[in-house]
């Protein structure tokens, strides 16, 4: 009966206008993010002019040490300084070099390329200063090639726990949006079976507790699905466009994400269908929401700062309690912060209250279903009787 409530939800909730718009609008949203992120990024291609000969060699050097940073620099002769002008106005060449002593650009210089042309010919510029004093060329290149300084970290940054954390936000961030979404429709669509009397007819071939199980697990499994499309063409858009470097293990820090979103969203999913159960009308159902937005949006604000200081005890604390898990707990897990057993202790307490509340939650949906007005919670758990 529970799957069969669950299939019921999904399949009215996919096939719901509402629904369709917002991920159609997210995806779009998405795609031109990723586009003019790609558009705007650093370039990686520059079409850079020569005139006279003493150019040659400044732009050879350039493109050599342009591959080392994975950037390709297209060189192009240019037989009079006027001729390298205009291709540059018309947007053919980012940056002309003439005669190996001046640097032509349209108007705002292309910082990377501008930045290798000034230090090849800096180089060469005291290579002739070095042989016109006298020195041979093993000189020259001993005296040239210097090494650089050695710089020593006193507090080294990991590399990849920074693209762990990058990613690992991106997941709160999307976690805390799904659990207002889908918490959301969990309780207006208790106030929308209590308002068309639909409950009614429900409850008589269906126990509570098997209906609201079954309205969560349906919800729960759509906003699986769409965070699973929205990440499945988000990151296929950005390798098209290769705008994504995918760390290592980020698959394993997505996993994290998604359990903790399974979690956290049974448990909010509970205390929603509550505040839906106690009104009978859309527009009073805000008020009853209030409470658990207000406790979302700080759990989220937390989750902000632990991805900053996983080991603060502002973190620590929350990623143990349940409200605030879902958002704490996965930052602190994927940057190394969190042991074995409070990870296993966050889950079972969260798993816990959810046990905890399903009977309450389904005492009090079973009261305010059937109920005519607004129903006080006092009320609703006093009265066993129902």
């Amino acid at each position: 009966m529970v799957r069969l409530v669950a299939r019921r939800e999904f399949v009215e909730r996919i096939r719901d206008k509402g629904f369709l718009i917002s991920t159609g609008i997210t995806l779009v949203i998405l795609v031109v993010f990723i586009g003019v992120g790609t558009f705007l990024g650093d370039p990686t291609r520059f079409d850079l002019g020569t005139v006279g000969e003493g150019s040659r060699s400044i732009a050879s050097q350039v493109v050599d040490a342009a591959l080392e940073l994975d950037v390709d620099v297209v060189v192009r002769t240019w037989g009079s300084r006027a001729a390298a002008e205009r291709a540059i106005r018309d947007g053919e060449m980012d940056a002309v070099i003439v005669d190996g002593e001046a640097v032509l650009v349209r108007s705002d210089p292309p910082s990377p390329l501008v930045r290798l042309i000034q230090s090849v010919s800096a180089r060469e510029r005291s290579q002739r200063a070095l042989e016109d004093a006298g020195l041979g060329p093993e000189q020259v290149e001993v005296a040239l090639e210097q090494p650089p300084l050695p710089v020593t970290a006193l507090e080294p940054i990991d590399e990849r726990r920074r693209e762990y954390a990058a990613v690992v936000f991106v997941g709160v961030l999307a976690l805390y949006g799904q659990l207002f979404a889908y918490g959301y429709w969990v309780a207006a669509g208790v106030v929308e079976e209590k308002s068309s009397r639909v409950i009614e007819v429900l409850l008589a071939t269906v126990r509570p507790s098997q209906l609201l199980r079954g309205k969560i697990l349906g919800i729960g499994l759509l906003g699986l699905f769409q965070l699973f499309l929205i990440g499945a063409i988000g990151f296929g858009m950005s390798q098209l466009a290769g705008s994504l470097r995918f760390p290592t293990g980020s698959l394993a820090v997505i996993g994290v994400v998604l359990i903790w979103f399974v979690l956290g969203f049974f448990f909010y999913a509970t205390l929603f269908a509550v505040a839906g159960s106690i009104v009978t009308r859309q527009e009073d159902l805000q008020s009853t929401m209030t409470p658990l937005s207000l406790v979302i949006i700080a759990s989220f604000f937390v989750g902000i700062a632990a991805n900053e200081d996983p080991s603060s005890t502002l973190a620590v604390v929350a990623s143990l309690l349940p409200p605030s898990a879902p958002l704490v707990m996965p930052s602190r897990i994927v940057l190394g912060e969190a042991s074995i057993w409070e990870a296993l202790l966050s889950a079972a307490l969260s798993i816990g209250a959810t046990i905890a509340l399903v009977p309450v939650a389904t005492r009090i949906y079973a009261r305010g279903a059937l109920q005519g007005g607004r129903l006080r919670l006092r009320q609703a758990l006093r009265d066993r009787g129902d």
